[in-house]
């Protein structure tokens, strides 16, 4: 019988993270970092801000805010 294979496939944002280090040359904490600076705190707000300032897809850009949102909810309690 063959082993099975354990290791859990990354899913939801953090999926994106791989191709968006890739492509836009900086680490994922750097991207988490500039939308916590950010004012505006409204989801979509900091969407289009990474579409128009850093020239991320709308994936990419969506995939980080959600995260970083997520994450720092989850921080909060």
């Amino acid at each position: 019988m063959a082993a099975k294979d354990t290791t859990q496939a990354v899913k939801g944002p953090a999926s994106y993270f791989p191709s968006i280090e890739k492509k836009y040359g900086r680490p994922i904490a750097e991207w988490k970092s500039l939308i916590r600076s950010r004012t505006a705190k409204k989801h979509m707000e900091l969407v289009a801000w990474l579409k128009q300032e850093h020239g991320l897809g709308h994936g990419h850009a969506n995939a980080l805010v959600a995260y970083t949102l997520a994450e720092d909810k989850s921080v909060k309690g």
